[in-house]
């Protein structure tokens, strides 16, 4: 099984702990996915998933402008 949301990394950002946590709460919602029949809306489903906890990474890590 892969690390889909690469919860271990080396970071010593005050905000590490928010983001594990952020991450854990996403592989959890990943897995009830599992109940629902594969098609192309779950794969997109799972695609966008993803692609929000990327963001939602980034706006953590990124430097106020």
């Amino acid at each position: 099984m892969t690390d889909t949301f690469r919860k271990k990394y080396n970071s010593n950002h005050e905000l590490h702990e928010f983001v594990v946590e952020m991450k854990i709460v996403a592989e959890s919602l990943e897995k009830t996915f599992d109940l629902i029949p594969d098609c192309r809306a779950m794969s997109i489903a799972r695609t966008k998933l993803e692609e929000s906890i990327m963001w939602a990474v980034k706006a953590v890590f990124q430097e106020p402008s």
